[in-house]
């Protein structure tokens, strides 16, 4: 048999490592009982559909899906792993220095609504990342404060999503409309184009996207 070419094996050993590394995430329940390579599968979407060259932020990462997997597996991207738990934040980080991605991918612990009014990550993203963070109005109302115009959030979807999970005059208000819905790899991927600068009003005040939602998906 042929050696397997250096590049090849070094591709096969970083994969090796986040599966490794989710397989933690799942021991520790940060990531539910559906096995990681179909987890991992389920994310390919999500790796293609944030732009080239893009700065994304993936919001709730928790066990590092897809976060962790679009960092892994799109070299020309940096971006940010936001977690609000002390615990997810800490593993998080040491995935990011054992996957060897911590020159170009960062963590921070906190809420999204408060990173939203933070000048530092305000209108400074090129795409958002969603998935099982919220219901749509609080995915939309934490995503748009940290999107630059041209950057689009992407959300994960049920199989057959209602188009009035996502009302236009509501998305409007926060710079957003809906862009096209993708099926890829088992997984449903709403994306949404940040059109205009989100006002500044938005996000609340912490905790009041959740409690008071801008809208009830249908």
């Amino acid at each position: 048999m042929a050696p397997e070419p250096c590049g090849d094996r070094a591709r096969a050993d970083d994969e090796s490592r986040l599966e490794e590394r989710l397989r933690v995430a799942q021991d520790l329940g940060f990531l539910g009982a559906t096995p990681v390579a179909e987890q991992i599968l389920h994310s390919r979407a999500f790796v293609s559909l944030v732009p080239p060259g893009a700065r994304f932020v993936d919001l709730g990462s928790g066990g590092g899906v897809p976060g962790l997997v679009v960092a892994c597996r799109r070299s020309d991207l940096t971006g940010v792993l936001l977690d609000a738990t002390e615990r997810r934040a800490s593993f998080l980080d040491r995935a990011v220095r054992e996957l060897r991605i911590d020159d170009r991918i960062e963590v921070a612990l906190g809420r999204a609504e408060s990173y939203g009014r933070d000048p530092g990550f305000r209108h400074s993203f090129d795409a958002v990342l969603a998935r099982s963070f919220g219901r749509p109005a609080v995915s939309a109302e934490c995503a748009a404060p940290l999107l630059q115009v041209g950057g689009v959030l992407l959300v994960s979807e049920p199989p057959d999503p209602s188009p009035t999970r996502w009302p236009p005059a509501a998305l409007a208000e926060l710079g957003l409309a809906r862009g096209r819905l993708v099926r890829e790899a088992g997984a449903t991927i709403q994306v949404l184009e940040q059109l205009s600068p989100c006002p500044e009003h938005w996000p609340r005040a912490t905790g009041k996207p959740q409690r008071s939602p801008l809208w009830e998906a249908g």
